[in-house]
């Protein structure tokens, strides 16, 4: 007789809380889904529920951290929220306080990212800004190498106009790309349109980066070498030819993914050289093909003068891109396998092309000249073929301000946060990594209160962020082949201390809830 009474308690237990439960609403669905990563920002999101509901509270933190007002309305059983146009790219969290048929509130959040979760590395540009910002980046090379590198040769070797036109061109073309990187940069980093190009905000943010001072330092030195072309003493070209080759190297050395690897020692010193021997190999090639079409006289001294000090210069600049290259990949997988590496291929392969025809000009061509064949046709069309080769190399280096190099990819591994939970009923330990925001991997460990493993027929994880007025937000684990339940790429936007829940079902009628605090970095 007790035996029956006891279960039909339990059967009337059972029966109560299913009903309690039936009786609440329950979000089915919503759009953009829980967890999802959109390319552009939503109008609206809808919250669809098992039963119509009345919104209560409605709330939004963007990716930027940001409380933001949002309009609400309810139609037949679904919430529609109109978002905000101008979201920043990132994770957004709308919260929502609903009262449902019975007229019991029912919370939850919804997370979605647009571009990428916060946290994670964004995605490839494929804008008209990245096109710009590309172009403008090849302009600068331009000024930097055929600009200051062809007023250096025409001071100290060619003494004389030749190739002026496109020195002084490229300098020009030098000039007004490094000013217009600096308002592109601050677009970018600040996300905003073109249009926003006339306001202070990018140029103000653009100057703070490390890019700032590089292409101020740009700017300064392509404007010297610029006034040496002016200048009518020799001593005085000389002189701040000079100082512009110098600039050279330390505009290419103040920033960059170069410049910022370690050891900076070694690094930064070997892209001041690296960049003062590109100048002088590329500055000299747009007089000598000037020179070479027109028959000059004295193009054998200047072929001479020139290649004494090319050796060794290009020598130098052939070890300290080796050894940059080393350091930025890594490994040999590397040049194969990221897209870093390709790119580097890719260079590689033109550089070797462009050695080769330097060493043509170098051992048959220049000594031809020197012994005064008047046949200067063959070194002409190398040099325009070099001239080529260099407009590829430049436009391929580029693209690399857009892509990470693969040492940057290869981060120390993150020490997970871990927290313990221990009751007399349970013992959970969860293990959060890498416990930061962004995306994050939960697994948990469940276990019985004297340490042995609990068997649970499903395990839910629950984050809410009480602080910033994020509501819970509720994720199924999964049962991995190792014992322990994983919940895999939450996205948590926002640092501070979340409240952490883990509900573990035993059986049907059996549910073990521990709570927890989680300090997200």
């Amino acid at each position: 007789m007790e035996r029956v009474l006891a279960s039909l308690a339990a059967l009337l237990s059972a029966l109560f809380i299913a009903n309690a439960a039936w009786a609440h609403a329950t979000l089915l669905s919503s759009e953009p889904a829980d967890g999802s990563v959109l390319a552009q920002a939503p109008k609206m999101v809808q919250l669809h529920f098992n039963e119509g509901v009345t919104p209560a509270v409605i709330g939004l933190i963007d990716a930027g951290g940001k409380a933001r007002d949002v309009a609400s309305r309810a139609v037949g059983q679904s919430i529609l929220i109109v978002l905000p146009e101008d979201l920043p790219q990132g994770t957004q969290i709308v919260s929502y306080r609903v009262v449902s048929q019975d007229g019991h509130p029912v919370a939850g959040s919804l997370v979605f990212s647009i571009g990428a979760v916060t946290g994670a590395a964004p995605p490839a540009k494929t804008s008209p800004l990245a096109l710009l910002i590309w172009l403008a980046r090849i302009g600068v090379y331009l000024g930097l190498f055929v600009g200051v590198g062809g007023a250096f040769f025409a001071a100290w070797i060619g003494q004389g106009p030749s190739g002026s036109t496109v020195s002084r061109g490229a300098l020009a073309i030098g000039l007004v790309s490094a000013v217009a990187s600096l308002g592109l940069q601050g677009l970018d980093l600040l996300n905003l349109p073109l249009r926003a190009i006339v306001t202070s905000a990018p140029w103000t943010s653009a100057l703070a980066t490390s890019l700032g001072p590089s292409l101020l330092i740009a700017i300064v030195v392509m404007a010297i070498a610029w006034f040496a072309w002016q200048s009518p003493s020799i001593l005085i070209s000389r002189v701040l030819t000079t100082l512009a080759m110098a600039g050279v190297g330390l505009s290419l050395a103040a920033s960059g993914h170069a410049a910022t690897a370690s050891p900076q020692w070694l690094t930064r010193p070997s892209l001041l050289l690296h960049g003062i021997a590109a100048a002088y190999w590329i500055g000299a090639l747009a007089p000598l093909a000037a020179m070479a079409r027109q028959r000059r006289d004295d193009l054998p001294r200047v072929l001479k003068q020139f290649s004494a000090l090319a050796l060794p210069l290009v020598g130098l600049l052939v070890l300290s891109g080796l050894v940059l290259s080393i350091i930025q990949v890594g490994s040999w997988r590397a040049l194969i396998e990221t897209q870093y590496g390709i790119i580097l291929s890719i260079k590689l392969t033109l550089v070797i092309l462009l050695l080769g025809l330097a060493a043509l000009n170098r051992f048959l061509f220049t000594p031809a000249v020197v012994a005064r064949d008047e046949n200067n046709r063959p070194l002409l069309r190398s040099i325009l073929i070099e001239c080529v080769l260099v407009v590829c190399i430049l436009a391929v280096v580029a693209t690399w301000r857009f892509t990470p190099p693969p040492r940057a990819s290869v981060a120390p591994a993150a020490t997970p946060l871990s927290v313990h939970i221990h009751t007399d009923a349970a013992m959970f330990q969860v293990l959060v990594s890498p416990g930061r925001v962004g995306a994050n991997d939960f697994v948990l460990q469940l276990m019985t209160g004297d340490a042995a493993l609990l068997p649970a027929k499903e395990a839910t994880l629950i984050l809410s962020l009480p602080e910033r007025g994020i509501e819970p937000m509720e994720r199924r684990a999964t049962l991995g082949p190792d014992g322990y339940w994983h919940v895999r790429g939450v996205a948590l936007p926002l640092p501070g201390r979340w409240r952490m829940q883990i509900d573990a079902l035993v059986t049907d009628f059996q549910k073990i809830t521990l709570q927890d605090d989680l300090q997200v970095r």
